[in-house]
């Protein structure tokens, strides 16, 4: 299946790049996201008709993730979780409780933008942790996960 990327996506091209992929994805992922359009001659003009617009927007969405990241770059995030007498949690720290904690101390961040090279956090410390905002912008925070009293 041939499609022309309507958006930069991750190990895949950049926007109006007319790229091979397997059907599944295109239809599953790329298609219904809007990230992608098949590669019909039509599609292909009605997408040199906007790409000014699509580049234009892109470039807003970058903007945007590199002023977050500016945001998150000042954070110092500290998670308190209950553990047992030698750092062991009882339990486990996620990306879920990560994002909470960054949205409290007043970063912007999703679930899904948080990445935990290592898989979850089962013992107290310090970690570092990526943000995926965009494709182009990555940052990585030292989470420090602390013995609740």
């Amino acid at each position: 299946m041939e499609v022309i990327l309507l958006e930069k996506v991750a190990n895949l091209g950049d926007l109006g790049d007319k790229v091979s992929i397997k059907a599944g994805y295109g239809r599953n992922y790329l298609l219904p996201r809007g990230k992608a359009a098949s590669a019909t001659p039509e599609k292909i003009a009605e997408f040199e008709a906007r790409r000014s617009e699509l580049e234009k927007a892109a470039a807003e969405k970058l903007m945007a993730a590199q002023s977050r990241a500016a945001t998150l770059e000042k954070l110092t995030i500290v998670i308190p979780h209950k553990a047992g007498e030698e750092g062991k949690l009882f339990g486990s720290v996620g990306t879920q409780n990560i994002a909470d904690e960054i949205n409290k101390e007043g970063g912007e961040v999703e679930k899904h933008e948080v990445r935990l090279p290592e898989g979850v956090i089962r013992h107290i410390g310090e970690f570092n942790v990526d943000i995926s905002l965009h494709s182009d912008v990555t940052v990585t925070m030292a989470i420090n996960v602390t013995a609740e009293d």
